[in-house]
């Protein structure tokens, strides 16, 4: 008897411990260019055609680097979505915001005839174990219908955290993500 009782007393307690585990927080990435900025004129509009990022980043999972060649991929601290539609959403409202609203096609949105598409490859989008969260990447632009290359940039924006928790590093992410719209609008006036 004696042993059915304290066999029942560790189930109820390794019952309670499973029942504790730690809650779930969820994240965005927000616009966040300045809209009293004057938009760039350009000729025919364009689209975020594709945002490409590592199998590693395009998670729901928010991901750290911890140090050389080592990650913290977090089960608390998640995206709202995979990341690279966020960065894709979100990179076309930035670019809305420097560009004419009618020159900017939202994300698989249809598209008139000759829309110049937008191409990101990011290489690495996460912060460090210093607090800096860094862009690094490419953007190309391909002309509407043919696809054929019309330019293509390196990028590499970086910025500090601030504090080490999710929130900050999703407000730098946001930010460098403006940097990179500032950046392709400036580029585009003397391209289309």
């Amino acid at each position: 008897m004696r042993g059915a009782r304290a066999i029942a007393v560790l189930a109820v307690a390794l019952l309670a411990g499973c029942g504790s585990s730690p809650k779930t927080h969820f994240y965005t990435l927000d616009p966040v260019s300045d809209s009293g900025t004057d938009t760039l004129a350009i000729s025919r509009p364009v689209t975020v055609a594709a945002v490409h990022l590592p199998a590693s980043l395009d998670r729901r999972e928010m991901i750290r680097q911890t140090g050389q060649n080592a990650v913290d991929i977090s089960e608390q601290d998640r995206w709202e979505s995979p990341l690279g539609g966020l960065t894709r959403r979100v990179l076309t409202e930035d670019l809305a915001a420097y560009l004419p609203k009618d020159k900017v096609i939202l994300p698989d949105s249809p598209a008139p005839p000759r829309t110049a598409q937008i191409v990101v490859s990011i290489n690495r989008f996460a912060p460090d174990t210093a607090g800096r969260v860094m862009l690094d990447g490419s953007w190309s632009l391909l002309e509407g219908g043919s696809g054929k290359l019309l330019m293509s940039r390196p990028v590499r924006f970086e910025s500090a955290a601030g504090a080490p928790d999710a929130s900050s590093q999703a407000s730098a992410m946001s930010a460098l993500l403006g940097q990179l719209a500032q950046q392709i609008a400036g580029s585009l006036r003397n391209a289309i």
